[in-house]
């Protein structure tokens, strides 16, 4: 078994499945893969299923039985790979906006180097993003800087998806006491662990919007993530995070 496993949830990536998997378990450093597959009507998990007959031992599902959230699918996965001996857990999406080669550059951020939290980010080398249209970027942008003025923390991307933890990491947040589903839970993994004076590292990387399938972002994730910041930022003052 590895020492690593990448969790991707699911909804609706049967274009991009197959060749998400093939890509991440033929990369140099062996990685293990979880894709947590939230009743996908399109038949991602049937794809899934049938690639683990030639990956048996590194690629495995958890099926859900309906669309539940970001945050809830990642937090599955988590307990999943704490159940495990894994010492690095990623996060990742499936399509392909996250470079699958750019997962060796956090699992060396976090196994030769001193971070506890390494970040692929998007803004901390200037703006690091193809094929969104300006306003996208905007708002993106300007939600990170929101996030530091409001929390403190000193990251340029405050809202990515495409992490490596260390299995510390997870072990000292308590998962139960994680409250947003959509971006907002990016943003809630990272101060919790920020809030715990652990080393959070942003590498850079160059993100791609999807070329298929269709993005899940809605206006409700959005005002989760605003209104959220907030709340997080309130509760810590009181002790109640």
């Amino acid at each position: 078994m590895s020492d690593s496993i990448v969790i991707i949830p699911t909804y609706n990536e049967i274009e991009n499945i197959e060749s998400m998997i093939r890509t991440v378990l033929t990369l140099p450093h062996a990685f293990d893969l979880l894709l947590v597959d939230d009743g996908s009507p399109d038949g991602t998990a049937a794809k899934i299923k049938q690639l683990q007959h030639e990956f048996p031992d590194r690629l495995f599902l958890e099926e859900r039985p309906k669309k539940m959230g970001l945050g809830t699918a990642y937090v599955h996965g988590f307990r999943w790979a704490l159940a495990r001996s894994y010492a690095y857990v990623f996060e990742m999406d499936a399509d392909f906006s996250h470079n699958p080669n750019d997962l060796i550059k956090l699992y060396e951020a976090c196994h030769f180097g001193t971070a506890d939290v390494a970040i692929g980010s998007r803004y901390v080398t200037g703006v690091n993003v193809v094929n969104w249209p300006l306003s996208r970027v905007l708002l993106s942008y300007f939600a990170s800087v929101y996030v530091r003025w409001i929390t403190g923390m000193h990251i340029h991307d405050a809202t990515a998806g495409f992490i490596c933890y260390k299995r510390a990491t997870l072990e000292s947040i308590d998962l139960s006491k994680i409250k947003f589903i959509g971006y907002a839970f990016q943003i809630e993994m990272k101060y919790r662990a920020f809030v715990k004076k652990l080393h959070l590292q942003e590498v850079p990387i160059i993100f791609t919007d999807r070329t298929k399938g269709q993005s899940k972002m809605s206006n409700s994730i959005i005002k989760e993530a605003i209104f959220g910041v907030i709340s997080l930022r309130f509760r810590h003052l009181i002790n109640r995070l």
